[in-house]
This record gives C-alpha cells, structure tokens and sequence, in this order.
C-alpha cells in the first residue's frame, strides 16, 4: 500500500514497481472514484472504500499474483484502519508514504495542471495534506529527488528488507 498526497506521483512509480515485481497487479484508488461531477459525501466515501475492498480482496485471493500494488492518497489514519479492517483475505502489509518538499510538489502539480491533468485546486489541496503524512505510523519515502523508478526501486529494496528475519 503506498499513499501520499495528490503529485507526489504514486501512480507513476507504482507502475514502475509493477514492472520490477513479477506475478502483480496494481490498483489505483483513484479510479474507484473517477466520476464527473466528483462528490465527496458519506455515501460515495462508502461506496469507494466497499469497491476498493472487493477488488483488494478478489486480488488476494487470486492465485495468478504474488504482489497486489494499491495507491491512493491515505493521508489519515481512520483511512488505513477503514480499509484495512475490511480486507478478508490473508496478506503481508508492506506500507509506505510518498512525500517530498512543499516546492517539489507545487512544481509537480503545476505541471499537471499545465497539462490538463489536474484542476487547479489541487495544489492548496495536496500541500495542506502534506504534512498529515508526519502523524501516520507508516515508513515514509522523501521522492523529493527520486525518479519514479528510482522511488519504485527503493520500495522494493525495503520490503526485501522487512521479509528478512
């Protein structure tokens, strides 16, 4: 599970990671909430996170993959214990949060919104997030510096490391 605020590119380096691990599959949070208008309220929250677990869960049970990838922002821990508390199928959690400086990310979301990607709320959006990261109980990855693959081999080289006694 890898959260972090909206641009720190979660996305980009979870397909990195995809392509390093073999027998995976990725999931991106956002797409179980991919819908115009979008609308934050008690009831699309709860259908996302019941989406979200079902596909978790039918990905875990799925003999075919070793490794199920899933982003999304998770900037709070009600979020991750919601979540978590719903997943059925057995699983080894490997948890981190992408962050990087408040410049980087501005610069990355002004990108994306130059390219049409993101509205431009986002940026006082995602940098007001930021520091939510710092209270999670959750091994965090500065990619202030880092490519996507580069952030993605890192990833990968600390969860060898958790697997080891």
């Amino acid at each position: 599970m890898i959260g972090g605020p909206m641009g720190v590119g979660k996305t980009t380096a979870c397909r990195q990671l995809q392509q390093l691990l073999d027998r995976s599959v990725f999931l991106d949070g956002d797409w179980c909430w991919d819908a115009h208008p979008f609308q934050v309220t008690e009831e699309t929250r709860e259908m996302v996170l019941e989406n979200i677990a079902f596909l978790l869960n039918s990905f875990l049970r799925c003999s075919a993959y070793d490794h199920v990838i899933f982003c999304w922002v998770l900037h709070r821990r009600e979020i991750w214990a919601d979540l978590l508390r719903r997943l059925t199928e057995p699983y080894a959690l490997r948890a981190v949060s992408l962050v990087c400086t408040p410049e980087a990310l501005r610069a990355r979301l002004e990108g994306d919104i130059r390219a049409v990607v993101r509205q431009p709320d986002a940026v006082d959006r995602s940098l007001a997030y930021l520091p939510l990261y710092d209270a999670l109980d959750v091994r965090r990855l500065d990619v202030t510096d880092l490519t996507p693959r580069a952030a993605a081999e890192r990833i990968l080289a600390d969860t060898e490391k958790e697997r080891k006694p």
